[in-house]
């Protein structure tokens, strides 16, 4: 069978040249006589592959030094805890942005841990858009804002990130980081799942200001749990997730290949523009987002009714194209298109959308 374009939200389509080369290593890395999964974490060929992804990843994001990086485990849904639990004091006041699932999620276990604040709250409009968010609705006293950079199931972004006064800015960039730019000093944490623009589940990418880190933690938090600890040991307290990090590593490798992430946003930009472009003039198929506020990512969609949604997806997996139904809690059709969806795909997408609606539907 040949590949499929995969438009899944995560775990997502990888690159193929990043396939191809762990298929290459997979039984006998780099003349190591073993693979990278049976290999020691504390091991010279492993150190050098975990190194060269920590340099691999900072010069594409340009991280400057006063920013450690840490490579974890526990999805990004972990962070929901750690966040609070390392960057406030137990009972502190913490601000959220709450503009869709995942967002909501952080913000009920941020409330766990301390006095967690709504500053908006995007549930009243369906989380079809960012609402504006100034320094004056942000507590100043808040040890963090916390936000969502894009969110995966409703299809929005924050294409400009609020202004927060002195209140230290918090990101979950899982499905856009590598994207799209970012100046990494405008945060003072960022962290992503890799399985969906970084590489395979398994893997959470954390990248916290130094000074963000400390000892100085409730005695309650585990140690497993503490950045700090984390950090004094290179991401290896523990068994680190040893082939996820490998494999991060040859995504990113293969971003700097590409010209860097200013290249691939162009390209996700002109992607996205496709698919956007269609929907606008489209009499059966509408876009869920905003205009202002769409992902370049994530691109939601809706048809007329449930059974002519389930005929398109039909239609479109039997055209090769998996993945394109809409998350469970919205409905409707979804299609992420991170980095490694060619834009081939997208215009084969267009394509099928627009037989369906001149009623070819084959």
């Amino acid at each position: 069978m040949e590949r499929v374009y995969n438009f899944s939200a995560g775990p997502s389509q990888l690159p193929l040249p990043v396939l191809e080369q762990a298929q290459r290593d997979l039984v006998n890395y780099s003349g190591a006589g073993c693979s990278v999964m049976e290999m020691s974490h504390r091991s010279k060929p492993y150190q050098a592959i975990i190194d060269t992804a920590q340099a691999t990843l900072r010069r594409i994001m340009q991280i400057p030094d006063e920013y450690e990086v840490l490579f974890l485990q526990g999805g990004a849904s972990l962070q929901f805890s750690m966040v609070p639990m390392n960057l406030a004091k137990r009972g502190q006041t913490t601000a959220y942005a709450v503009t869709g699932q995942f967002a909501k999620k952080a913000f009920e276990e941020g409330k766990r841990w301390g006095n967690a604040v709504a500053v908006v709250n995007g549930k009243e409009n369906g989380f079809t858009r960012i609402p504006d968010i100034t320094a004056d609705m942000i507590p100043q006293d808040a040890a963090y804002l916390h936000i969502t950079g894009n969110n995966t199931i409703y299809g929005t972004t924050f294409n400009t990130l609020p202004e927060t006064g002195n209140v230290p800015l918090v990101c979950d960039l899982s499905s856009v980081i590598l994207g799209k730019e970012f100046d990494v000093s405008k945060f003072d944490l960022i962290y992503a799942g890799a399985q969906k623009n970084m590489g395979i589940a398994g893997l959470t990418v954390v990248i916290v200001k130094k000074d963000k880190l400390t000892d100085d933690l409730d005695p309650i938090i585990p140690t497993m749990l503490r950045y700090k600890v984390m950090a004094d040991k290179g991401s290896m307290y523990n068994t680190p997730p040893c082939f996820a990090i490998y494999m991060a590593g040859l995504v990113f490798q293969w971003v700097e290949q590409q010209g860097g992430v200013a290249a691939l946003e162009k390209i996700n930009t002109k992607k996205a523009g496709l698919l956007y472009d269609y929907l606008d003039d489209s009499k059966v198929f509408h876009p869920v987002a905003d205009k202002k506020d769409r992902s370049i990512m994530n691109v939601t969609f809706t048809l007329p009714d449930d059974d002519m949604t389930a005929a398109f997806i039909r239609m479109a997996t039997e055209r090769g194209m998996i993945n394109i139904k809409g998350h469970r809690s919205v409905g409707g059709c979804r299609a992420s298109i991170y980095n490694a969806m060619p834009i081939e795909g997208v215009e084969k997408l267009v394509q099928c959308m627009k037989d369906f609606e001149a009623g070819q539907r084959d």
